[in-house]
């Protein structure tokens, strides 16, 4: 795997940021926050991941492979078993897993493998086998986080019975210097990478 050191270390400094934002996001969410080992809703259904995110969950692989090579192999099966029972109706390139874009794409996706378990998920314990290196949207899912202008969304679990001043108190904002868009915009250059694809495409060919 070819490694880009000056955006590893950039992401690295990014991952920084956004944990210590989510550590005050379920600092302020107290009991609010149901998020816990086991609950594995949110690790169901494919998601839009950047090539960042991708990225970084193969060097998760790769480091895991390292330590527990079993594991490492558990993962990548069912990353391959995932993209050979979905590829054929894969809303984008089912070659390279890249994403398609527009809004046909958009509507394809919104109901596309909906049953479908993140090959990362640890069937057995119901939890991330690739954790440390897990992508943006599942570092950030669950207490209210704002990034940028985009609304703020909260896991439907949580805050049940919450008012909207009781949430917005709960509200952190992160990224707000853009810096993982300048590290995208860095991989497309040095990788050319560039759009968006899923977890399971990520791990199926490592």
């Amino acid at each position: 795997m070819e490694r880009l050191p000056r955006i590893e270390a950039g992401d690295r400094a990014l991952i920084q940021i956004v944990d210590a934002a989510m550590a005050e996001a379920a600092r302020k969410s107290g009991p609010w926050l149901v998020c816990r080992l086991g609950c594995t809703q949110c690790c169901v259904g494919p998601f839009p991941i950047s090539q960042l995110d991708a990225l970084r969950l193969r060097q998760g692989l790769a480091e895991l492979e390292e330590h527990d090579a079993e594991r490492a192999r558990r993962v990548r099966s069912r990353a391959r078993e995932s993209v050979a029972r979905i590829a054929h109706d894969f809303p984008g390139d089912p070659v390279t897993g890249r994403l398609a874009e527009g809004d046909d794409a958009e509507e394809r996706f919104a109901d596309f493998a909906d049953d479908e378990p993140c090959p990362a998920l640890d069937p057995e314990t119901g939890g991330c086998d690739l954790y440390a290196a897990r992508p943006m949207t599942c570092r950030t899912f669950g207490p209210p986080v704002r990034c940028g202008p985009e609304a703020v969304g909260v896991c439907e679990l949580c805050f049940d019975g919450a008012s909207e001043a009781e949430i917005a108190e709960c509200e952190v904002e992160i990224d707000s210097d853009g810096m993982e868009a300048q590290l995208l915009g860095e991989l497309a250059r040095e990788s050319g990478a560039s759009g968006q694809t899923i977890v399971a495409f990520s791990l199926a060919f490592t």
